[in-house]
């Protein structure tokens, strides 16, 4: 059974960093793609970051493209997300994915398994 657990939400003041950690079990975890995903109050769920099963392939939303960074680390099975220059907009609860099937190159809105969330609130 898959399982992802989120740590390294919090609040924050605008300007500042967060890194978020996704630590995953149940399979292997270097097969799999994996992304982070927000959640703002009244809006939809939106992909943030996408990491490749092989980590050699990133992508990002263009709201986050040079202030945030996605990586992962195979030996450990976690996945991070490092967050700079946050902005009120940042504010979220932030939700790690992973695809269900192997070796893709990113996550889409469908087809993961999710993590419980962590919540980032960027004060102005």
């Amino acid at each position: 059974q898959v399982q992802l657990v989120e740590s390294g939400g919090g609040l924050v003041q605008a300007g500042g960093s967060l890194r978020l950690s996704c630590a995953a079990s149940g399979r292997t975890f270097s097969n799999y793609a994996m992304g982070w995903f927000r959640q703002a109050p009244g809006k939809e769920r939106e992909s943030v970051a996408s990491i490749s099963w092989s980590g050699s392939n990133t992508d990002y939303a263009d709201s986050v493209k040079g202030r945030f960074t996605i990586s992962r680390d195979n030996a450990k099975n976690t996945m991070y997300l490092q967050m700079g220059s946050l902005k009120p907009e940042d504010t979220a609860a932030y939700y790690c994915a992973a695809d269900k099937a192997p070796f893709k190159v990113r996550v889409g809105v469908t087809g993961n398994y999710w993590g419980q969330g962590t919540q980032v609130t960027v004060s102005s």
